[in-house]
């Protein structure tokens, strides 16, 4: 019998998923995975993540617009949101944050169209969508505090702005970061705060040194684990569709880094999961 463990970060209405969502919650059982967390990145992803939960017993929907779906009718969706949320299925909003990896500029120069003559333009294009992002974080922010729910948060090349976003908040709720890829230091500045970190198959590459010395080092109680499928498989899967299945080898991976037994880091996980997502929910079943 394999140690019960939640996947706390999937997309299952993403299509690589979504196609055959029983086959997907069938597998993750056999690996003993059996709760699954759909997370939102968007009004209509939203609806679907919080459709599949009611649909599946072991579904489990967070709602949120993700930063890189921010535009110029995010304010508005606000309230639809805030209806979604007060569904019993949904345990958190997200995922949310801040992501400057894919400003204009950003994009432009990654394609090699970045030029002189485009990029004044572009630098203030940049700006209004690093103010719109910002707005938007914190305005889900309070919703999760007026909601007694805690915040999923996607964080890509916006560090100093997010903790910033985190340190001046009038928000009450307590956040995870996920898909936690930084140094140990940063991971103290989260807990400082009173926050928490998740844990990908990326701990399994052989490039994820920062990430893995992260993991060895960070106390228990202060992390979770996912898959972000269908994105970033672990090893032996790297390249391929992820899928909540694989929660398992990232706590495997996890209690390899640690030198504990695989039980011992289900355990602490689960308990963790627990009180963040199903505290203001009552207990999960």
């Amino acid at each position: 019998m394999p140690p019960v463990l939640t996947e706390t970060h999937a997309h299952l209405d993403f299509p690589e998923l979504s196609r055959d969502v029983p086959g997907v919650l069938a597998r993750a059982a056999e690996a003993g995975v059996t709760r699954v967390i759909s997370i939102g990145t968007s009004l209509e992803g939203s609806r679907r993540a919080v459709a599949l939960a009611e649909q599946y017993p072991g579904v489990w929907a967070t709602v949120g617009i993700h930063p890189t779906n921010v535009d110029a009718q995010s304010d508005s969706q606000l309230d639809d949101l805030r209806e979604l949320a007060k569904n019993p299925r949904v345990v958190a909003i997200g995922e949310i944050g801040l992501d400057y990896h894919w400003l204009p500029s950003e994009t432009a120069r990654r394609e090699g169209k970045l030029t002189p003559e485009n990029t004044a333009a572009l630098l203030a294009e940049d700006e209004a969508n690093r103010r719109d992002q910002t707005r938007l974080f914190h305005l889900q922010m309070e919703l999760a505090s007026e909601l007694g729910l805690n915040v999923v948060i996607h964080q890509r090349a916006a560090w100093d702005d997010t903790l910033a976003a985190l340190r001046s908040t009038k928000a009450r709720c307590s956040a995870v970061f996920h898909c936690f890829t930084e140094t140990f230091a940063r991971a103290e500045e989260v807990f400082a705060l009173g926050h928490l970190v998740s844990f990908t198959g990326i701990i399994t590459f052989k490039n994820a040194a920062v990430a893995q010395e992260t993991v060895r080092r960070v106390p228990a109680g202060s992390f979770m684990v996912e898959t972000d499928s269908p994105y970033l498989a672990p090893a032996p899967h790297r390249g391929k569709p992820c899928q909540p299945a694989y929660t398992r080898l990232v706590a495997e991976e996890v209690a390899r880094l640690r030198g504990r037994p695989l039980a011992e880091i289900a355990a602490e996980t689960e308990a963790t999961a627990e009180r963040f997502f199903w505290r203001n929910r009552g207990a999960a079943s």
